[in-house]
């Protein structure tokens, strides 16, 4: 977890729930995350963000025409208002969201199996193309024309609806990854030897990233719900107009028993 990223009301209300006591003691840092990602999830506005993408092809799409899709800021707060997004043949998907043979139940994007673009369209996969190595490049699918929005005229049911990031206007970004700093939660214990608890995965930097256009402009402190990955903030230091660095606060995933 970044320092950056925890605000101040988290803090407060991490301090109120922790209470003051004349004997020491170790609270789980799972509280500490359950308190930031409150106080985000209240006010931090959804965007799309794709980490490891891999380009989606439309193929009954027209190569020139592109829409406009207009997406809420926030489910929960009318008042954050809306904003525009283009959408055309070509947008980036997350590559875990795409697999070649359906594994389980799995219900994104398979051959034949249909999905819902967030605030777009209904999608049906169709194939693939693959690199001379056998990686895929690009994942091909047809739109239903009567799906806009991502309901289907004829009431159909849709299981899944994934994310994604317009092509012609994707915005490149640097992410960082933070976990736990040790695998074990108590490295200090007796017999102990705190190097052998490191995570080796606590920190994961991912280049070549895809953001919304919108995220062209963002500047520090300004903190944000990536959606379907977690909340994140831009780097403070790092970060710079034609450069952007954001790193995750914490993921949406809550381990805090309450």
């Amino acid at each position: 977890m970044d320092p950056d990223d925890r605000t101040p009301a988290a803090i407060r209300d991490f301090l109120g729930r922790v209470g003051v006591a004349k004997v020491d003691s170790v609270v789980e840092t799972a509280m500490l995350e359950h308190c930031v990602r409150e106080d985000l999830n209240a006010h931090a506005p959804r965007m799309m963000a794709v980490i490891d993408p891999v380009k989606l092809v439309i193929e009954n799409w027209p190569a020139d025409k592109t829409e406009d899709i207009l997406l809420e800021n926030h489910p929960n707060i009318p008042d954050m208002g809306t904003r525009t997004l283009s959408f055309g043949r070509e947008v980036y998907i997350e590559r875990e969201d795409f697999m070649e043979e359906k594994v389980g139940k799995f219900f994104r994007l398979y051959p034949g199996n249909e999905v819902r673009l967030k605030g777009a369209y209904v999608v049906k996969c169709t194939g693939c193309v693959k690199d001379e190595n056998g990686n895929v490049t690009e994942v091909l699918a047809e739109y239903d024309p009567d799906s806009r929005g991502g309901d289907p005229a004829d009431g159909r049911k849709i299981k899944s609806t994934i994310h994604w990031v317009d092509a012609a206007t994707a915005v490149d970004a640097e992410i960082r990854l933070y976990d736990n700093l040790f695998v074990d939660s108590d490295p200090d214990g007796e017999g102990k030897d705190f190097m052998t608890c490191l995570n080796p995965d606590s920190f994961e930097t991912l280049t070549g990233c895809k953001v919304e256009q919108g995220l062209r402009d963002a500047t520090f402190p300004a903190a944000f719900q990536f959606m379907r990955q977690g909340y994140f903030c831009l780097d403070n230091k790092d970060s710079a107009p034609g450069r952007l660095v954001f790193n995750r606060s914490v993921s949406l995933k809550d381990g805090f028993k309450k």
